[in-house]
């Protein structure tokens, strides 16, 4: 196992220059629940020391919260409703858990949960028109505004962009309520990364890149999900070793970022992500704030916290939505991996700005959205 990730990092520069085709979703989060018994891998653990500046002892406390977090989200937006206005955790350990609801009668049955509730002026639907607006309007986005996406922390839906002026224009052109908007001097400058790893390496029709996001299954059929922009319907592919693999059932992109590979009977899929051999049990939509990492063929283990949910992302391409934004490392190569938190699937690594030398930004497909429109079920056993 280690000659072979050695053979295929040194692969990832050869083929980037390939990162021109693309494609991925989001669905019904599997039934699993979240798990704070499953004890992540060795790698992972030290990676999250490392990354979040954490003792063994804190990493565990924080994957214990984060998990709980996970299972009262869902009882708090089944007790609110409308009112429900995202939610995040806080702390070095995420201690805090804290739900924001556009009703203050609803305070004490967030209370009564077992979350901390703030009050805010708009709901999460409100947030998600505004991010709609802005969606429809992408192709009208200026090159100086390439990302926008929901922030439940301020209540409001961000716009990022290098000059302030073109983005103010772009909201008010869109159509989106200008109250919910801000804009955000940033350079970022997301790219998708066209090789990438979820686990092991895999080459599209014998030349270019990608990494495995999750295995999966479609009745009877074993396969796997990685992000869109790795290869289109048809594509063959073949495993990092070089031998038949599968071929590309479905791909979205732009719009979306996920795809997947159906494999035929040389390969067995399993519920490991490589790099660490972390096992998924599941996959429970970690809050905002939550500790994640993310396996990647060129880089490997690389950790930190999400950042925002259902980010948008003008890649040249095109924009793709309902990505998450995380303050983890990516390079090329590493898109389409397995971003993990706790024993929790997440998502497939899209595209990003930075590097793992210096630090970045990496935005990942939920991996829910694809499982729900494939009819896919993850493989957790």
């Amino acid at each position: 196992m280690l000659h072979r990730r050695t053979v295929l990092a040194g692969c990832a520069l050869a083929v980037t220059a390939l990162a021109t085709v693309a494609t991925p979703a989001m669905a019904e989060p599997n039934n699993s629940p979240a798990s704070s018994a499953v004890k992540p891998p060795p790698a992972m653990m030290e990676a999250m020391q490392r990354d979040l500046g954490l003792t063994p002892a804190q990493v565990d406390a924080r994957l214990a919260n984060e998990a709980k977090a996970m299972s009262t989200d869902a009882k708090v937006r089944a007790a609110i409703g409308d009112a429900y206005a995202g939610s995040w955790v806080s702390g070095t350990t995420s201690e805090s858990f804290i739900v924001a609801t556009s009703d203050a009668s609803k305070a004490g049955a967030v209370l009564a949960a077992g979350a901390q509730p703030k009050i805010v002026s708009r709901n999460l639907a409100a947030l998600d028109s505004a991010e709609a607006a802005l969606d429809r309007a992408a192709a009208n986005a200026p090159a100086s505004t390439p990302v926008w996406y929901v922030d439940v922390r301020s209540n409001s839906v961000v716009v990022l962009s290098s000059n302030t002026a073109e983005a103010e224009a772009f909201v008010a052109a869109s159509g989106a309520d200008k109250s919910a908007v801000r804009v955000e001097q940033s350079n970022e400058q997301p790219q998708t990364f066209y090789n990438l790893q979820g686990g092991d390496a895999y080459y599209i029709n014998s030349s270019a890149r990608c990494s495995i996001g999750f295995s999966v299954r479609r009745g009877s059929t074993p396969g796997f999900v990685s992000a869109g922009h790795c290869g289109r319907a048809g594509n063959t592919t073949t495993g990092y070793n070089r031998v038949a693999q599968g071929t590309f059932q479905g791909s979205s992109f732009p719009g979306n970022d996920y795809s997947w590979v159906s494999v035929n009977s040389n390969w067995t899929p399993t519920n490991i992500v490589s790099y660490g051999n972390a096992r998924v049990s599941g996959s429970s939509v970690a809050a905002v704030g939550s500790s994640i990492c993310r396996a990647g063929s060129t880089t490997g283990w690389h950790c930190g916290t999400v950042q925002q949910l259902n980010a948008s992302v003008r890649y040249s391409q095109g924009t793709v939505s309902g990505l998450t934004r995380t303050n983890v490392c990516a390079e090329p190569g590493d898109s389409g991996g397995s971003f993990i938190s706790g024993s929790q699937a997440q998502g497939m690594t899209s595209g990003g700005s930075g590097n793992c030398s210096s630090g970045g930004t990496t935005y990942f497909q939920p991996v829910n959205e694809a499982l729900s429109v494939y009819g896919l079920t993850l493989v957790t056993s």
